[in-house]
């Protein structure tokens, strides 16, 4: 069934989950380290039985090994690992139902996992369940370009690697649309289905053009499109490659030459010349037009003019996005701006442990707690008094503040120009200092340690761990990446250019009253006329947190002067973070991965939804709108635009079995329940939930699978929610 080279590169799998990368960090090449994630399982039986899953055993013992710690660990964070061995393991055993069952169940899960949807894809098409395996094939190459490499893959392997899957993946696709193309007569739609076909078999012999049976089956589909000299072709390469399927190659060939009726005029050697001169097939796949604006883009993508330049035509703009969250995220000290207690509740002890449990924090008070630090205002200046392993007070004062709205970090300068955020942080909701690290990082973790704060390394350095996503044309003069050294902004917080781009040549042509055409990439970006796609690649900018940053060849951190002005960064695989940043039915638990979230959202993928479809970055109202909604007032109508038929009140009773002035009835209460943990509060979800799950609720409880229902009817259990549910129509799925 698999390539031999696709059994190896399976065996990469289930590695896919052996670093566990910090939650609210700053990831890069340099700092992703590998630690061993099967230390977040506490429980030592289920550790145990989960390392024992990827020992080199055979088929049957390894199934019998997943279907053992299913059984067992039914409530596991970890099940995705344990259905992908299941499934690889029947797929191994020519089992290809139950394969795909296990298959379906782990991608439910992590959906996210290319390859697992390769080898799916591959059985899937081979068992003629086409549009089951031209789903999944498409989302695999969509996920192979995504993400990065697997940490356990050594970078000069990845690229083979992922061409090698990226053409079966292709090759899975391609044949899935040949059985479907030739299912119909002749016609527009059978000649779109190969024309499909086609591009998508000939971009797999591109990536892998060693595989024979991709030649082979190539030339099938050449054959059935009645391009009969490169079917010829393709048959005649194949049967070169002396495999199994060279005798069917053969007789294809064969036949080709019979059909052309060459018999008199042209020999069987010379057509076999013919065809041997015959042009391998090049890809169909449309390249993307380049930008008639593009040497003038990489001109002025250097010319940055500032956010002030922008008031003076854009001012009510101005003004709005001055008070919003992106322009405070980073200040420089002003005691106007300090929301901390620095006067009552402003000291911090060591031994005070404080837990995020259900959207609500717990402080527990230490037996043997011991000063840490004292916050204070002296001659109206804010200063951190902390205490240091030498038992002596250190002051440092407070230079910058980051954040505004929910919660509020602040840091400090020192002589060497490094910017150091202090340990604990002061949270506006529930009025107290925290150790924020400690309560969102994995057990562990570095910078959660309040005593290794005064190591002032990168742990707690703003320039290598936070400036990244909170200032704004982020660059290293030296250009050595996130060294701590060397790193300046050019405006703290977000300012106008890091989402519109560098318009100083803009500004130059208003003042000049010049006007000339642009693409809608060009800027300063007019967020109407670009895709979804680009729309969310800028927000992702910050937004993303499992992107993988990679300094540019000038220095940049997170601008780019050529090119896009934003940086696309390839995303780390989700498998690879703590699982705190998780639930156990899989979706995204911390709003740092907001944007990954929406990626999943059938409205992103299909709809065409992107950020600013509900979000206004600089709308009026920033302190009673700290959100940016466009209809904070009436949420239904960020989902009415597209799905106008519950404009009606009756119809909108009946998809939602509530009454439609009530709460119950709004769209987000459903689909987007506040279960995602923000600066310690719960915020919406961004995955747009289909119905609520009742099923995973049942399996791991509504606090590792909160359902939007028992949100309200709280009271009531996860049975009596499945029994609700039955009675909807349409039967509910994910």
């Amino acid at each position: 069934m698999f390539k031999e080279w696709l059994r190896i590169a399976i065996l990469f799998s289930p590695l896919l989950a052996v670093t566990a990368q910090d939650i609210d960090a700053n990831i890069t090449a340099q700092n992703r380290k590998p630690t061993s994630i099967a230390d977040q399982i506490s429980n030592a039986s289920e550790r145990a039985a989960f390392l024992a899953l990827f020992l080199p055993t055979p088929p049957e013992q390894r199934l019998e090994q997943a279907q053992s710690f299913l059984t067992r660990f039914p409530q596991s964070s970890f099940l995705f690992q344990a259905y992908e061995v299941a499934a690889r393991a029947s797929f191994d055993l020519h089992d290809y139902n139950s394969g795909l069952n296990y298959a379906g169940k782990s991608l439910a899960l992590l959906p996210e996992n290319p390859l697992l949807l390769v080898s799916t894809a591959d059985v899937e098409a081979r068992q003629q369940r086409k549009e089951a395996a031209i789903s999944h094939a498409q989302d695999a190459i969509e996920y192979l370009d995504r993400l990065s490499a697997l940490s356990t893959v050594a970078p000069e392997s990845w690229q083979d690697l992922k061409a090698k899957l990226k053409a079966t993946a292709h090759f899975a696709e391609g044949r899935a649309l040949l059985e479907e193309a030739l299912e119909l007569p002749k016609g527009e739609r059978r000649t779109a289905l190969l024309r499909n076909c086609l591009a998508s078999l000939e971009e797999a012999q591109r990536l892998n053009s060693s595989d024979s049976e991709i030649t082979y089956l190539l030339g099938l589909a050449q054959l059935s499109a009645e391009e009969l000299l490169p079917a010829a072709a393709s048959f005649l390469s194949t049967y070169k490659s002396k495999d199994t399927l060279a005798a069917k190659a053969f007789e294809n060939f064969e036949t080709i030459y019979k059909m052309l009726k060459l018999d008199g005029r042209e020999s069987f050697e010379s057509f076999v010349r013919r065809a041997e001169q015959q042009p391998r097939a090049s890809s169909r796949s449309p390249s993307p037009p380049a930008a008639a604006t593009e040497d003038r883009m990489v001109q002025r993508l250097a010319d940055y003019a500032g956010s002030a330049s922008c008031r003076g035509c854009h001012s009510r703009i101005y003004n709005n996005w001055s008070q919003t969250g992106m322009a405070k995220m980073l200040r420089p000290y002003s005691a106007q701006n300090v929301i901390g207690d620095f006067q009552s509740n402003n000291d911090f002890y060591l031994g005070d442990d404080a837990r995020y449990v259900n959207g609500k924090v717990e402080v527990t008070r230490g037996q043997n707690r011991v000063p840490f630090a004292h916050m204070a205002i002296r001659d109206g200046r804010h200063y951190f008094d902390i205490l240091q392993s030498d038992g002596k007070w250190h002051t440092y004062p407070v230079d910058y503040t980051i954040g505004s709205k929910f919660q509020q970090a602040y840091a400090t300068k020192l002589p060497n120009g490094e910017i150091h955020v202090f340990p604990i942080q002061y949270n506006k909701l529930t009025k107290q200092w925290i150790n924020y690290w400690k309560i969102i990082d994995a057990p562990g973790g570095e910078r959660a340690d309040l005593r290794s704060w005064e190591k002032l390394d990168g742990a707690a350095g703003y320039q290598a761990v936070c400036a990244v996503c909170h200032t704004s044309q982020l660059r290293n003069v030296e250009g050595r990446g996130f060294d701590m050294q060397n790193v300046e902004f050019r405006e703290p917080g977000i300012d106008c250019e890091m989402c519109h781009g560098p318009s100083a040549q803009h500004v130059a042509e208003m003042i000049a009253n010049q006007h000339f055409p642009k693409q809608p990439l060009d800027p300063p970006v007019n967020f109407h006329d670009v895709t979804n796609l680009d729309s969310v690649r800028i927000c992702a900018q910050c937004h993303m947190q499992s992107a993988l940053r990679t300094p540019g060849s000038a220095g940049e951190l997170n601008f780019s002067r050529s090119g896009p002005f934003f940086i696309t960064n390839l995303s780390i695989p989700f498998g690879e973070f703590s699982r705190i940043g998780f639930y156990k039915d899989g979706r995204f638990r911390q709003t740092t991965f907001i944007v990954e979230a929406l990626e999943r959202s059938q409205c992103f993928r299909k709809g065409q939804v992107s950020c600013v479809t509900c979000h206004d970055p600089h709308g009026p109202g920033a302190s009673s709108n700290p959100t940016s909604l466009k209809f904070r007032d009436q949420p239904d109508l960020m989902c009415t635009g597209c799905h106008s038929q519950f404009e009606n009140s009756a119809r909108l009773a009946a998809h939602t079995h509530h009454r439609a002035a009530s709460e119950a009835s709004r769209c987000v209460s459903c689909h987007m329940p506040r279960i995602m943990d923000a600066v310690l509060f719960r915020a919406r979800t961004h995955q747009i939930d289909d119905i609520p799950n009742a099923e995973m609720t049942e399996q791991f409880g509504q606090l590792d699978s909160p359902n939007a229902c028992l949100l309200c009817h709280a009271d009531k259990s996860s049975r009596w929610l499945k029994q609700e549910l039955a009675a909807w129509k349409p039967t509910p799925r994910r």
